[in-house]
């Protein structure tokens, strides 16, 4: 089989598997805080299926794919949850929303540790699994960097909204009504901005640059 097949192969299947754990983060979040909507809309699953969005986890993956150079990511379909049923009203929407990305630069952090040390375990570690730990690595701090991103639908509005203050009410209405659109904007021109910020964490999880 071509290489660049099976390194698309391993990129998807570590994008799937990334974007699940990020989701069903936030599902967890929320029924710890006194919902259970993705409970009850089986959500709360590692198997990828509920989770696939068309767009984001295959045509986008794919489009991205045939760029040169270009990271491979995308998004499953976002975990429901109803913010009214959250016990702590205030901090509870951010604490949904930021715990995705945090559990995405936690999984980062893990391999990046390995990658870091492995050579000081008392096993040898396969050099093939150092490439696919260092894929790991990068797509789970591109995936948190991105969301953090304060653009709606991105998990970083919803934290950015949650300390909003409410004389500054027309932010967030403009926010809402035009998030899809900034996020094309952004995604097709200025998403090489977000490059120098992975490449500063994935040096500082691993050692090495990208």
């Amino acid at each position: 089989m071509d290489q660049s097949i099976v390194s698309f192969i391993f990129q998807i299947a570590i994008l799937v598997m990334s974007v699940v754990i990020h989701e069903i983060s936030h599902g967890f979040m929320a029924y710890a805080l006194g919902d259970s909507t993705a409970k009850y809309a089986g959500r709360l699953t590692l198997n990828p299926i509920p989770h696939i969005d068309p767009f984001g986890s295959v045509i986008l993956p794919f489009a991205l794919s045939l760029l040169p150079g270009g990271i491979v990511f995308g998004w499953a379909k976002p975990v429901p949850y109803n913010p009214y049923n959250l016990r702590n009203q205030k901090w509870g929407p951010a604490l949904v929303a930021g715990v995705g990305p945090f559990a995405n630069l936690f999984i980062a952090l893990i391999f990046g540790l390995i990658i870091r040390f492995g050579e000081l375990l008392p096993f040898a570690i396969p050099s093939a699994f150092f490439e696919i730990a260092m894929l790991v690595v990068l797509l789970n701090i591109a995936l948190a960097v991105f969301n953090l991103v304060p653009i709606p639908p991105l998990d970083g509005s919803r934290v950015l909204l949650t300390f909003l203050p409410y004389h500054m009410d027309r932010i967030r209405q403009f926010l809402e009504q035009y998030g899809f659109i900034l996020l094309l904007i952004f995604i097709f021109f200025f998403f090489n901005l977000l490059f120098p910020v992975i490449n500063v964490l994935f040096r500082l999880f691993t050692g090495v640059s990208f």
